[in-house]
C-alpha cells in the first residue's frame, strides 16, 4: 500500500523547516520499508502550524503540526499514516475551525495541490474558465467580469471590467497584460501564496484577460524578494505552454498569448502602476504623470491592462461559474471575497479568505485569537505602511471599500498588522514619514521633500519641542502632500500619520479635542 503524505513547499513553511521535515519523512519511510508518495503542496495559510504534515485517508486529509525534523521518528512510531494518536494530531484538516469558517473561492486549491502540477490543477476545476472563454466573444468576457462586480484588489478598488473595456476599445497593433506582483506592503503575503502555491490560477487569469481585450503578450512583475514565486511561475508557465494552454493557437483556437516573468527592481514605488511600467521597460522606476492613462498609453506606449495578482486570479472562477455566482458574495459595491492577511501581535497569523462584510474584530479575535502578548489590541493598521491605524472603537467596521472610506481608511491589499497597548503611536507616525523618505522615487517635491520635513517634525513632537505648534505644522504638511503629490506614495503617506494623530492624540501630547489645524 502506498501512503500519500503532504509537506508544504511554501516559503513560510520552508523558513520553519519544511524541507528538513520532508527529507526526514522520506528517509524514515525508506528505513521502515514503508511506501509513500511525498507531495510538496502549498501552505493552507495557518502559519502557526507549519510545517504542517498531512496524510490522505478515505475520510479526508489528516493533519499533524507543527512537525520538526527531529519529531518525525515519533510520528512514525505513533502510526500517523493510519491516523494513529499523536500529541500534534489535528484531525481532519478541513474541519480545523480557522479553515472551516472561511469562504475559499480563489484559495480553494492552495494547500491542496502540487503547485506546479498541471494535472493537479486540471483535476481541481483548473482551466475550466479558459475553455469557456475561447468560445466567447471578447466583449462577452469583459461583460462577465463587469457583471461580477470585481474591483481591483491592489488598493484603488477600480472596477476591473471598466478597465478591460477601455483596453478592448482601444485601437492598437499591440496590447499588453501587466500583472503587478510587487507585493511590498507590510503584513501582506496573499500574492506570494498565489504565485508559490497555485501559479496556474494567475496564468489562466492573465490568459483570459489577454483574450478578452486582444492582448497577445503578458508580463508578471514579481517582487525581487520572492525567489520561490519566480521559480514556480516559470516552471508553471513552461508546463502550461507545453500542454497548449499558452503560446500560439491556445487549445487549438485562434488566440495567442505569451507570458513572461520580470524580476522587480526592489523599490516599493514600483508597486505604483506607471513606475512598474517604467521598470519593465528597463528604466528607473519613477511614476508617470497621468493622463494619458495606461489603459490607452501603457507598456511600451501601447494599451495595457494592469491588475494585481488577486484581481487576475479571480477571473478563472468568474468565467467558470459565472459573474452572478461571484457577485452573490460580499456586500454593497464590494463583491466576492478577499484574502485577508493577519500579522503582527496576534496568536494565529495567517491567511483568511472571507466574503466582504467580515469585521476587523472577527478577523483579529475569531481568527487571529487576540494578541500574542495577551494584552489588549490597541490598534490595527490595514492596507500596508500607507494604511490607516484603526482604534478599538472601529474594530466593528465591516471589510467594505465604502465602509472603510467613511472612516478615513482603506482596505488596500487586505493586510492587517495588529499592535497591543504598549505601542507608541507617535513613533508609528514617524515611521510612516521615514518610510516615504526611503521609498519615494523623488520625482515630485511634496513627496520627496514633504516626507523629509515630516520626519523632522515628528522628531520634534516626540522630543516634546513646541508640540502644539509642531502638530499644526504636521497637519499643514500632510495637507500639501495629499493634494500635491503625483502618486499615492506621497498622497497616502499622511493617512497613517493623521489616523494616529486623530485616534491616539495622547501619544502626541495632544488632547482629544485639539485636532483642528
Amino acid at each position: 500500500m502506498t501512503f500519500t503524505v503532504f509537506v508544504p513547499r511554501d516559503s513560510t513553511a520552508l523558513a520553519l523547516g519544511a524541507n528538513e521535515t520532508a527529507e526526514a519523512i522520506a528517509k524514515e519511510a525508506k528505513a521502515r520499508g514503508i511506501d509513500i508518495k511525498l507531495v510538496r503542496n502549498g501552505s493552507r495559510g495557518m502559519f502557526w502550524l507549519e510545517p504542517l504534515v498531512e496524510v490522505a485517508t478515505d475520510a479526508g486529509r489528516i493533519g499533524f503540526g507543527p512537525i520538526e525534523a527531529d519529531e518525525v521518528a515519533a510520528l512514525f512510531d505513533a502510526d500517523f499514516l493510519n491516523g494513529g494518536k499523536h500529541d500534534k494530531a489535528l484531525g481532519l484538516v478541513e474541519e480545523i475551525p480557522y479553515l472551516k469558517k472561511q469562504e475559499r473561492l480563489q484559495f480553494v486549491r492552495v494547500g491542496v495541490t502540487d503547485p506546479v502540477s498541471l494535472e493537479d490543477y486540471l483535476a481541481h476545476e483548473g482551466y475550466v474558465g479558459l475553455k469557456k472563454a475561447i468560445t466567447m466573444e471578447p466583449a462577452a468576457i469583459v461583460q462577465e467580469v463587469t457583471d461580477s462586480g470585481l474591483r481591483g484588489r491592489g488598493g484603488a478598488a477600480f472596477p476591473t471590467g471598466i478597465k478591460w473595456k477601455t483596453v478592448l476599445g482601444a485601437q492598437a497593433d499591440q496590447k499588453y497584460i501587466a500583472c503587478n506582483a510587487d507585493e511590498g506592503d507590510s503584513g501582506t503575503f496573499s500574492d506570494r501564496m498565489v504565485m508559490e502555491d497555485d501559479p496556474f490560477m494567475l496564468i489562466e487569469g492573465m490568459t483570459i484577460a489577454g483574450i478578452a481585450v486582444g492582448a497577445t503578450e503578458g508580463y508578471i512583475y514579481v517582487r525581487s524578494e520572492y525567489p520561490h514565486s519566480i521559480a514556480n511561475l516559470n516552471e508553471a508557465i513552461d508546463n502550461a505552454k507545453a500542454a497548449g494552454y499558452l503560446g500560439e493557437n491556445i487549445l487549438g483556437s485562434k488566440f495567442t498569448f505569451n507570458l513572461q516573468v520580470r524580476k522587480a527592481a526592489g523599490a516599493y514605488v514600483c508597486g505604483e502602476e506607471t513606475a512598474m511600467l517604467e521598470s519593465i521597460e528597463g528604466k528607473r522606476g519613477m511614476v508617470r504623470a497621468k493622463p494619458p492613462l495606461p489603459a490607452l498609453v501603457g507598456l511600451f506606449g501601447k494599451p495595457t491592462v494592469i491588475n494585481n495578482v488577486i484581481s487576475l486570479s479571480a477571473v478563472p472562477l468568474i468565467l467558470a461559474r459565472g459573474g452572478e455566482f461571484y457577485k452573490n458574495y460580499g456586500m454593497g459595491r464590494s463583491r466576492g471575497t478577499l484574502p485577508m492577511q493577519i500579522a503582527g501581535n496576534v496568536k494565529y497569523g495567517g491567511l483568511v479568505e472571507k466574503a466582504f462584510g467580515v469585521t476587523l474584530r472577527e478577523l483579529l479575535y475569531d481568527f487571529g485569537g487576540g494578541s500574542e502578548s495577551g494584552r489588549p489590541i490597541r490598534a490595527v493598521q490595514v492596507g500596508g505602511p500607507l494604511g490607516a491605524y484603526m482604534p478599538e472603537s472601529l474594530f466593528d467596521t465591516p471589510f467594505d471599500y465604502e465602509a472603510f472610506a467613511a472612516v478615513d481608511s482603506t482596505v488596500g491589499h487586505g493586510g492587517l498588522v495588529a499592535f497591543d497597548d504598549t505601542v507608541d503611536m507617535a513613533k508609528q507616525a514617524r515611521y510612516a514619514m521615514h518610510f516615504c523618505v526611503a521609498e519615494s522615487c523623488g520625482k515630485c517635491t511634496p513627496c520627496r521633500i514633504g516626507s523629509t520635513r515630516g520626519q523632522e517634525v515628528m522628531d520634534k513632537i516626540i522630543a516634546n519641542q513646541s508640540r502644539p505648534q509642531q502638530i499644526r505644522i504636521l497637519r499643514d504638511l500632510c495637507d500639501v502632500m495629499v493634494n500635491g503629490s503625483l502618486c499615492a506614495m506621497g498622497s497616502m503617506t499622511p493617512v497613517p500619520v493623521l489616523s494616529a494623530l486623530n485616534h491616539f492624540p495622547e501619544d502626541f501630547g495632544d488632547q482629544p479635542l485639539a485636532t483642528a489645524a
